[in-house]
């Protein structure tokens, strides 16, 4: 079926973006840009805010910023374009024989489409101590990972965002002596006579890279963090490059010919049920519109992209702030576009904070936004009493049955029940280690303390009930809300996209 580009409705959407970009520019302080197109023009362009606070220069459709993990659908591209050399069905322990474990057995189609289950490295190390501030390099990030083995669910029983997967197939391809930047020079960026650059290091010069910044008590700050970057998320560009790549997918043509198809296609559990993310895309409905996209964050960058291929057109949304919620506002202009409402947010379950029977699980419910071991989605009113979000990557579908929230979140079964507190707190003082990873905490009162001199951080904990505490915690701009699970004299920590440290009494 075709549809006319007539049908869609520009002004509206211009009129969506403008009011998103005027918040911007009245505030006077970091911004972003939005650019709305077809397959081959671009239509419409908002921007408001400011590039550089030390510059005072206004943010434009060419400032350049951190795409994050808008990346993955451009490596995925990439890595598919050897298929002679990795494929989809292979383990990645065939392609790094350092992996040991259940980590080694995970297909590189697993470890794209986010089902294999691999820790993500980030929060991994956060939760050994390790700020988003601190410097680490490639090798000693993947002899980390070779150490670990264990994977955070069996691959393919689910789906939970991880960047793991990205690393490790960029470093496979790399012994082969294939380097991402030089591949997206050669197939992109030249041909299409745009700017993208994949640097490893959050330290290496940029042209034209715009800072990022985020809010903290004393105002704005800028962002930065010391990870290796890897092609989970190290592409930079502008909102005009972007949209140029995307018209490229969306019009089947040059560097982008077959590749929207090819990335997009259907992936699926061990048991045969589809997901909506493919490799590196994501799938997301407004109405009775598919559309597929995918954002990207870094520390201080905030980005998002949403194409309808059936119309050819989308919009991409960048931004050099951390408060920017760049999902939400791609489709409050697509929805616009196309002449569509989103649907209402729900609120059917009562707010509070629940936890599964046992295990590590827990759910906060704020104002129709739900948190998942520490990871948020906004649901909003589905089908017959159910609330649902709109992610790929975090699917939830949950509903209120008057005593317990029920249903699937990553499409694995999930039942909470509102906390009931122990007194766990009194039983697990004192000092606690990971002698694997030369790591440590103290509980001290309510407080997890971690780290050294004046680096040591301090963190509130509370029950979650059945030995379980949960902490609220800080890394840099970002919260970090880790469960712990006591077994005797043995403690788990556990983020939605880490479940596999565990800490020890000490003697």
């Amino acid at each position: 079926m075709s549809f006319a580009l007539s049908e869609l409705h520009w002004s509206s959407a211009a009129e969506t973006a403008a009011k998103i970009a005027d918040a911007w520019r009245q505030e006077a302080g970091p911004g972003g840009a939005i650019v709305i197109f077809d397959e081959n023009d671009i239509r419409e362009e908002s921007c408001g805010g400011l590039e550089s606070l030390a510059t005072g220069v206004p943010f434009s459709g060419h400032s350049v910023v951190r795409y994050a993990s808008i990346t993955k659908h451009i490596f995925a591209a990439m890595a598919l374009r050897h298929d002679d050399k990795i494929g989809l069905d292979d383990r990645l322990g065939s392609h790094l024989p350092g992996l040991r474990g259940s980590m080694a057995d995970v297909t590189v189609g697993r470890a794209l489409d986010m089902t294999g289950g691999l820790p993500d490295v980030r929060d991994t190390l956060s939760l050994l101590g390790l700020s988003v501030h601190t410097a680490t390099e490639a090798q000693p990030i993947l002899d980390f990972l070779d150490s670990l083995g264990e994977l955070n669910f069996p691959a393919g029983q689910e789906i939970s965002y991880s960047n793991t997967g990205y690393r490790l197939i960029e470093a496979a391809l790399k012994n082969k002596g294939l380097l991402f930047d030089e591949m997206v020079q050669e197939r992109i960026s030249r041909p299409l006579g745009i700017a993208f650059r994949a640097p490893e290091l959050w330290f290496d010069p940029v042209p034209d890279l715009v800072p990022g910044y985020w809010r903290s008590e004393h105002g704005w700050q800028l962002g930065n963090a010391g990870l290796h970057l890897s092609a989970s998320g190290s592409l930079t560009g502008s909102a005009h490059d972007l949209a140029i790549w995307l018209q490229a997918l969306l019009g089947n043509r040059g560097p982008g010919a077959g590749w929207l198809e090819r990335l997009s296609a259907p992936r699926y559990l061990t048991d045969g049920r589809p997901t909506q993310y493919g490799l590196g895309l994501a799938w997301s409905q407004i109405g009775g519109n598919r559309l597929v996209g995918h954002g990207g964050a870094h520390a201080g960058y905030k980005n998002y992209f949403l194409i309808d291929p059936q119309r050819r057109a989308g919009v991409a949304l960048v931004s050099n702030r951390e408060d920017t919620l760049p999902s939400g506002l791609a489709l409050q202009v697509m929805a616009a576009l196309l002449g569509e409402a989103l649907p209402a947010r729900s609120t059917r379950i009562p707010d509070g904070l629940y936890a599964a029977e046992e295990g590590p699980f827990w759910l906060e419910m704020k104002d129709g936004a739900a948190t998942f071991l520490g990871a948020g989605e906004t649901l909003y009113e589905g089908e017959d009493g159910w609330s649902v979000s709109l992610s790929a990557h975090m699917p939830m579908r949950l509903r209120w049955t008057g005593g317990a929230v029920e249903g699937e979140i990553g499409h694995a079964t999930r039942r909470f029940v509102p906390v009931r507190p122990d007194d766990c707190l009194s039983r697990v003082q004192g000092h606690w280690v990971c002698r694997a990873y030369h790591s440590d905490f103290e509980i001290r009162g309510d407080r997890l303390e971690m780290g050294i001199g004046p680096a040591r951080t301090s963190a509130p904990l509370s029950s979650l009930g059945g030995n379980r505490l949960l902490m609220d915690g800080k890394d840099g701009p970002w919260t970090k809300r880790s469960s712990l699970v006591f077994k005797g004299n043995r403690v788990g920590l556990f983020l939605n996209r880490s479940r596999v440290i565990q800490f020890e009494r000490a003697a």
